[in-house]
């Protein structure tokens, strides 16, 4: 099967050679090509240029693209859309003038969402995660990473990580699986932390390995939930297992968890909303991907990411969406983009760049995902016609999006 696209008004992200990340003064710099063509055999992107380039080419079916933009799939490398229920009575407490914290403190919270998760059969979350996952590919995801973590025992978690795995057999979307036993203390381990964590690293990770349900490991490394020490721990141990770590750290304190994760090599340090220079340092020169997730920022009213400051130190950045009941209960990558832009005073370049290339870097996925190069899978969003790229953030409201391509198919509305 081949698709031509024709007459592309601006296609983006072209990368005739695959880099892996774009860092610092780099991440202003997006490739693309005006009037272009880009051709799909079967699902891989076969060929691109310029339309006074385009060879003869028999096409199974053509889409003329006249005023419109072609770019890659955005890659979400941080949520957890498996969950069951909502927490829409916390939102509520939110604007009563409850903090994230003493909701948290009074059975809310993560808590909240295990008790629901562990009440729920795992053909019901199953239904009920596809639906979410169906919704961000329709808005131009085409590789999510979904977590587990609302689970806190070793039955919720495998039962997650069971579901996240039907997902990524019945769906045309890349999908990685993070094993987040470490999201919080169950109540009943409350006064016996140590025996949490001997759990997840005796009981929970050899079952997860030996069914091969995860690809990496998380912690959320916060004041009132993991310390260092324990993050540290866990990591070890995760690795051990063959999961590399990606972690949650610096969202309402800096206590250290950026300079752990650095030290077990993370693939990312995720959140990042409050930042000291030297936190800054301590990701110069290495290969952990920064991640930001500016619209748990928007929904918590908490301090975001400061973008500028790390991109002026050299610094890589990916955008993520943190899709989850209790603090962003959206998968909205457009949405992310523009308030990257509106709120962390990134460029459109830079946004962009940090929800495809970057962001793929942020799963693991480099090599088959995050650009327009020949070989890579043919994820992508064809927008309604536009008059520039800018429109993408700048219309935050909108819905700019025509046509999705999820491994070369078209997905239907």
């Amino acid at each position: 099967m081949i698709t031509l696209i024709t007459n592309i008004k601006e296609l983006l992200q072209v990368r005739e050679t695959s880099v892996s990340k774009v860092s610092g003064a780099e991440m202003a710099i997006l490739p693309t090509i005006k009037n272009a063509f880009l051709v799909i055999k079967d699902n891989l992107i076969a060929d691109f240029g310029a339309m006074e380039n385009l060879p003869e080419i028999k096409a199974d079916k053509i889409i003329d693209a006249t005023g419109k933009i072609v770019l890659p799939s955005w890659c979400d490398s941080h949520t957890h859309i498996v969950y069951a229920g909502n927490r829409e009575q916390e939102f509520v407490d939110r604007i009563n003038g409850f903090s994230y914290e003493e909701i948290a403190n009074r059975g809310g919270g993560i808590l909240n969402s295990a008790k629901k998760l562990n009440e729920t059969s795992e053909d019901e979350i199953y239904e009920q995660s596809k639906v979410r996952l169906e919704e961000v590919m329709r808005l131009g995801t085409g590789a999510v990473e979904i977590k587990s973590g609302y689970g806190l025992t070793i039955e919720g978690e495998l039962k997650m990580l069971r579901v996240i795995k039907k997902l990524a057999e019945n769906y045309p979307v890349s999908i990685k699986a993070t094993f987040l036993g470490a999201h919080a203390f169950p109540l009943h381990y409350k006064e016996n932390k140590a025996g949490y964590i001997d759990e997840i690293i005796t009981k929970m990770l050899p079952e997860i390995a030996q069914n091969k349900l995860a690809d990496y490991i998380d912690v959320f490394c916060e004041t009132g939930y993991f310390s260092v020490e324990e993050t540290e721990k866990i990591m070890e141990a995760g690795i051990q297992f063959g999961l590399k770590p990606k972690i949650h750290v610096n969202q309402f304190n800096s206590i250290g968890g950026i300079q752990a994760g650095i030290k077990f090599k993370a693939l990312s340090v995720d959140h990042l909303e409050i930042m000291n220079p030297a936190d800054i340092e301590a990701l110069k020169g290495t290969e952990t991907m920064p991640v930001a997730l500016p619209s748990c920022s928007y929904f918590l009213s908490i301090p975001y990411t400061p973008a500028r400051e790390m991109i002026k130190a050299g610094l890589p950045i990916a955008l993520a969406t943190d899709f989850n009941p209790g603090s962003t209960p959206s998968g909205n990558m457009n949405f992310v983009v523009a308030t990257a832009c509106i709120k962390m005073k990134m460029t459109p370049e830079e946004a962009i760049n940090a929800a495809t290339i970057n962001g793929a870097y942020a799963m693991g996925i480099s090599e088959t995902h995050g650009s327009i190069t020949i070989g890579k899978k043919a994820n992508l969003i064809l927008t309604k016609p536009v008059s520039s790229y800018y429109q993408i953030p700048y219309a935050f409201g909108s819905n700019l999006i025509e046509s999705v391509f999820a491994e070369g198919e078209m997905l239907e509305n």
